[in-house]
């Protein structure tokens, strides 16, 4: 039997949906929307309503009956620390999505659980999320920073990277619970996860914390040196957080975050585009070599991942330093809503349970 399911990955100005029937995509869509008719709604959770309403439209105009579908599964938002998995929307779960003081803001992915939810709701279908960005499955000795008042967290690219490690898993002809894999997310943040026996149990913050600097964010930096710039008096702290979270990394040395635009740039000769360039693969190469100590060395596979990936110049400078860790295996862009609904098709088949929040 085929599972229909609709999956929801809601963003600041986008809602992209997909239906699939087990594993064959239906269709799929971007809905855009405009900011100025967003803010209308003054705020986040409050414009559910409104971006479900196009997601029925959505569905209809692509012959797809929501009385067809067998679940909904929306995108995990900033909800309070979870293992990995796929999770039943309750009202615990709608009630943090709503709290800014958990994570100190509220994302758009944060929608994710509330149109699903309203959309199960209506069709009486089960609503769930599935391995939302703060997905934690640390070892206690991961969690030390090195003083009391600060521990690590665990904040990544968990959806696409959980999603692979299945696939890579099932690739290789072993269950997900026996292999040790070293997962690479690229894109605007950069996340390097050490997973054993199926769990991520060591990664860099991958917003605002350890790691290598990515095109857009900082990475780990001179704490001396940043505490300086902290109390210089030139940086509210809104500003700096904005510096080190959106415009550092290529976006501060080169002016950009495209990796096409710096491999062109590369390719004509730019000796400091290539610099810069390398030296995030270096930083990159060194956190992976650090998540091979993590797993004593026992690692059956990398997984890249993520839109930068596509560049091969990138791939080969990171692959000269690591492919003596373990062989590696590309899967270049992202398969979220791949991800989203096989977490969906997962449960209902009863290769694994839902999650109770």
């Amino acid at each position: 039997m085929k599972y229909r399911i609709l999956a929801i990955n809601p963003g600041s100005t986008s809602t992209k949906i997909a239906v699939y029937d087990d594993k064959e995509n239906i269709f799929t869509k971007v809905l855009r929307h405009d900011p100025v008719e967003l803010d209308k709604f003054g705020g986040i959770i409050e414009q559910y309503e409104f971006r479900k309403q196009l997601v029925m439209e959505a569905m209809a105009e692509n012959n797809v009956d929501a009385k067809t579908l067998e679940a909904v599964v929306g995108r995990g938002g900033l909800v309070k620390p979870v293992s990995g998995g796929t999770y039943q929307v309750n009202e615990k779960m709608l009630s943090d999505l709503k709290d800014p003081t958990i994570w100190g803001r509220i994302h758009a992915s944060n929608l994710g659980a509330f149109i699903a939810d309203s959309i199960g709701k209506d069709f009486n279908i089960p609503a769930y999320i599935v391995d939302p960005v703060t997905v934690d499955e640390f070892e206690d000795l991961a969690r030390i920073s090195g003083i009391p008042q600060i521990e690590r967290k665990s904040l990544f690219h968990a959806l696409n990277i959980r999603y692979l490690a299945h696939l890579q898993a099932e690739k290789m002809g072993k269950n997900l619970e026996e292999s040790n894999f070293i997962a690479v997310h690229m894109g605007g943040g950069i996340t390097v996860a050490a997973i054993k026996n199926g769990k991520v149990v060591d990664v860099n913050n991958a917003l605002l914390g350890m790691g290598p600097f990515s095109p857009q964010r900082a990475g780990a930096l001179p704490i001396g040196d940043l505490l300086d710039m902290a109390y210089s008096g030139e940086y509210t702290k809104k500003e700096l957080t904005a510096m080190l979270a959106k415009n550092a990394g290529w976006m501060a040395y080169l002016g950009t975050d495209s990796g096409i635009e710096v491999c062109d740039r590369i390719k004509a000769g730019d000796e400091k585009a290539k610099l810069i360039h390398d030296a995030m693969c270096y930083q990159v190469a060194k956190e992976m070599g650090a998540s091979a100590a993590v797993l004593n060395g026992k690692v059956d596979a990398i997984i890249m991942t993520g839109g930068l990936v596509y560049g091969d110049l990138l791939v080969d400078e990171i692959r000269k330093r690591t492919e003596w860790i373990a062989p590696i295996n590309l899967y270049p862009g992202e398969k979220e809503m791949e991800a989203l609904s096989q977490g969906g098709v997962r449960v209902l088949k009863g290769e694994e349970k839902a999650h109770q929040y």
